[in-house]
């Protein structure tokens, strides 16, 4: 374990940092919607930055497919480290743009190149650093050991809500809107010196089942030989996503423009989810590795989530109730936290390590794309075409369901080395 700690932190950390820059978009939507697409109704607003955070998703495929494949044929540490520099980059465009009074359309304009960045970014980053980890561990720990993977991802948002609890309550509502939200992603540039220090320390030859340089092309070889595992992957990927956009990086917007609450609320139920999460994604991978089989697991916590989503959503928004908004969102939470740290092992198992980076990546960031990305632009136009709050679980539990019986028919197949 001494020898695996620093490559659990050393991946963790910096996952935790490029999640952050490309998530504290969701936390602030409506503040960046105000600055970058005015509008005459601010529903109207909100659903161009909504839609703007989704379009970031459309550039994770294309991530995964160009950074995965240069971990699987050059390795996962060169990667890491390309990953970082095209997240600086789009968190650096966004930090600095002026907003739409002052530079007209080219404000929008750089705010999109700006997530497409992020989006490539992203989109080759959980496969990378997700095998690194599992290839230095022994098949016995890996559970624990990736779900710190899941805690990094938990942290991310916590960072961004205990953020915007901050600004929100040292700043005026006018100061937070014109300028504030801009502080978090100055913050994030912090990426750069550390992530690049952090992963230069990471040794290549950890890994225990790492695949040799080659100039073949990993895609080519995954959709022919894994065309059905990454298939059902990528419709797995959906039960974990919609819940966590919807609970965790919607609920700032949702309850301050949707159900007209402070916005101190949101924040605090947004760091509410991280902390339910952080808390049980390492439980969730011990109990993982003492299974013979991992699909039980996951089936019972993907049922629960979509079986809790609408009455959470149903008390929510009748009651606007701090304690009920609480306990409804750190409940979803609980559950989604098996469904994607256990879940994630289980995939990386179900690839060869030739094309496990690609393969993870790839159907990680379809599954985000089609379905967690729009969920935020979709659940918006549904509230704002019917009028009722609860139109988010219309979206979220089809989806869930769909989710669910992916993973029925997912091999499960639990490697030895």
């Amino acid at each position: 374990m001494t020898r695996l700690r620093p490559i659990v932190v050393a991946a963790s950390l910096v996952s935790c940092l490029e999640i952050f820059d490309f998530s504290v978009f969701a936390l602030f939507a409506g503040w960046i919607g105000a600055q970058f697409f005015p509008a005459a109704q601010p529903m109207t607003s909100l659903l161009l930055a909504v839609a703007t955070f989704g379009v970031g998703f459309l550039f994770r495929p294309l991530g995964a497919i160009v950074i995965g494949a240069y971990a699987d044929r050059v390795g996962r540490r060169a990667a890491m480290t390309r990953s970082i520099w095209l997240m600086a980059a789009g968190v650096a465009i966004i930090a600095v743009c002026p907003p739409y009074r002052v530079v007209g359309i080219a404000a929008p304009i750089a705010i999109l190149v700006g997530r497409l960045l992020q989006g490539l970014a992203a989109g080759g980053e959980i496969g990378a650093a997700a095998a690194y980890v599992m290839e230095a561990a022994p098949h016995t720990r890996r559970g624990f050991l990736l779900s710190w993977q899941l805690v990094a991802a938990a942290v991310a948002p916590l960072m961004g809500a205990l953020l915007g609890l901050l600004l929100s309550s040292r700043l005026s509502a006018e100061s937070l809107a014109a300028w504030g939200w801009r502080i978090p992603f100055a913050i994030g540039l912090l990426i750069v010196p550390l992530g690049w220090y952090v992963r230069r320390q990471l040794p290549e030859d950890a890994l225990r089942d790492a695949p040799k340089p080659r100039a073949k092309v990993p895609l080519v070889e995954l959709y022919k030989a894994h065309g059905k595992p990454l298939v059902l992957a990528t419709l797995t990927v959906a039960g974990r996503t919609v819940p966590a956009y919807t609970v965790s990086y919607f609920m700032p917007s949702y309850l301050t423009h949707v159900m007209h609450l402070p916005a101190k609320l949101g924040f605090l139920a947004t760091a509410v989810s991280a902390c339910v999460l952080i808390l049980a994604a390492p439980l969730s991978g011990l109990l993982a590795d003492r299974l013979q089989w991992r699909k039980p697991l996951l089936l019972v916590a993907s049922g629960v989530t979509t079986l809790l989503i609408y009455p959470v959503f149903h008390f929510i928004s009748h009651t606007h109730d701090t304690a009920t908004v609480l306990l409804g969102v750190g409940l979803i939470s609980a559950f989604v936290a098996p469904c994607s740290g256990v879940g994630t092992v289980m995939v990386l198992e179900a690839f060869p390590a030739d094309v496990r980076a690609t393969g993870t990546a790839l159907s990680f960031a379809l599954g985000v794309a089609l379905f967690g990305a729009t969920a935020q632009p979709i659940v918006t136009s549904l509230i704002q075409w019917s009028g009722n709050p609860m139109a988010v679980a219309w979206y979220a539990v089809p989806v869930c369901v769909m989710s669910f019986f992916a993973l029925l028919f997912f091999p499960e197949r639990r490697r030895e080395g």
